[in-house]
């Protein structure tokens, strides 16, 4: 009887089940700082990091296991792949079977296709670094020393201004300069005797200056009335026979001197063509004598704000030295320029122009 009553005694209850259970999972629970520690790498599960230079490895704070060898096994990837390919052929397939999604495909591919935004201006070679020779001073032009598109060296006679009026006053002012020395060695002579004559050397010093400074100006605008040339190059010009004789106002331009080998491509940008240009855009020039030679160059310089033309029109000017070891054709050739810009779809190029001039049309 009291083996069996012990044993009855022994028999775990429900109770006494779930107390043995929850002592046993209070002993297994980690810390406060492990639960932390556990928390800080679950929200880094999955995470690609950089083991040198480019390659990358797939890491992860639990190890991998189970289904995650799968994911990461390179023997799967090839099967995922073709699978892929396969579910996409489909798909193409289908699209391309029925005939009104094929010619909507095929034009959505044509319009997102990527075209180079160019623009089309009128153009001409001009020299880089040219030299304005205007005029010294105001007078007409007597006479040139050199003809259009001759070279000269620095230094040479390019043109020279009327000098008759200058030497007719330089002339005067010599006479009014030996009046007035001669005034004064009398008066200075007087001066010994009389202190009236004394008192007015100062007066006549003052005049003598005041004429030889006269006279001075006039020899120097006289030297500048002959023109020489600050540079060796080829003069630049139209006809001289214009020129001669016609009165001319101080700093108006006459002619330039220009080096042959120093020349760059000029351009004129239409308002509605003024699109914006990258830095160093590609410009060819396609010279109306020459239309199979195009000049290559690249953007030196570009407007922010339009001028107006001899024509009356207003456009932005452009201006772009040559690519080295590019012939440079003769100063002064006229042609196209074609300008590059940046990247655009197809859709925008065609449709650009268009919307501009409609938008101008409706007011918008």
């Amino acid at each position: 009887m009291l083996a069996v009553a012990w044993a009855a005694l022994r028999r775990p209850t429900a109770l006494s089940r779930w107390r043995r259970i929850r002592q046993r999972l209070h002993e297994a629970w980690p810390a406060a700082a492990t639960r932390r520690r556990w928390r800080r790498r679950l929200l880094q599960k999955r995470t690609w990091r950089r083991f040198g230079g480019r390659c990358r490895r797939l890491w992860r704070a639990i190890p991998w296991r189970g289904a995650g060898r799968l994911l990461i096994s390179p023997r799967r990837w090839p099967e995922a792949w073709r699978q892929g390919a396969a579910v996409l052929r489909r798909w193409v397939l289908g699209i391309w079977r029925q005939p009104r999604r094929r010619y909507t495909a095929l034009l959505m591919v044509f319009l997102l296709f990527p075209v180079r935004l160019t623009v089309l201006a009128p153009g001409e070679l001009v020299p880089a670094r040219p030299a304005v020779i205007r005029a010294p001073l105001e007078g007409s032009v007597d006479k040139f020393f050199v003809a259009p598109n001759s070279r000269v060296q620095a230094g040479d006679a390019l043109f020279q201004l009327d000098l008759t009026t200058l030497q007719s006053r330089l002339e005067v002012a010599r006479q009014g300069l030996a009046t007035a020395e001669a005034e004064y060695r009398q008066a200075a002579q007087q001066a010994v005797f009389e202190a009236k004559s004394k008192a007015q050397l100062a007066l006549l010093q003052g005049r003598v200056a005041e004429r030889r400074t006269e006279a001075e100006y006039l020899e120097s605008q006289l030297t500048r009335a002959q023109v020489s040339s600050p540079l060796a190059g080829v003069v630049l010009m139209d006809d001289p026979a214009e020129w001669v004789g016609k009165p001319v106002a101080a700093g108006e331009r006459i002619l330039t001197v220009a080096d042959e080998h120093d020349v760059e491509v000029e351009a004129w940008i239409g308002l509605g063509d003024g699109i914006v240009l990258p830095e160093d855009a590609a410009v060819t020039l396609y010279l109306n004598a020459a239309p199979l030679s195009p000049v290559a160059a690249r953007l030196r310089y570009y407007a922010h704000e339009a001028v107006a033309r001899p024509d009356g029109s207003f456009a932005y000017r452009l201006r772009a030295r040559l690519e080295p070891g590019e012939a440079a054709p003769r100063v002064g050739m006229k042609g196209t320029a074609k300008i590059k810009g940046s990247w655009v779809t197809l859709s925008y190029w065609v449709l650009r122009r268009p919307l501009a001039i409609l938008r101008q049309a409706v007011g918008l």
